[in-house]
């Protein structure tokens, strides 16, 4: 598991949103994003957690695609 911190923020008007997580801690930010959409007291909308989830949720993704195959590649045939 990375120790790499994620940092998400956001600014509306006044307001400074900065969420900093770890890979350990995904499913916890998620439930944030959702109560601050839920308190009437913050200009943070549910669009705002909608767009955030939708990022949090895109950095948990592999950087690199899966190889699908197994194929040989010429530089394997040359080590045997």
């Amino acid at each position: 598991m990375s120790q790499d911190i994620n940092v998400l923020a956001l600014v509306k008007g006044a307001e400074r949103y900065v969420f900093l997580y770890n890979d350990s801690s995904r499913a916890e930010v998620l439930r944030v994003l959702g109560r601050f959409a839920s308190n009437p007291e913050l200009s943070f909308s549910w669009y705002d957690a909608a767009v955030l989830s939708q990022k949090v949720r895109q950095e948990s993704r592999p950087t690199t695609p899966a190889r699908r195959f197994a194929m040989p590649q010429p530089q394997d045939e040359e080590l045997s």
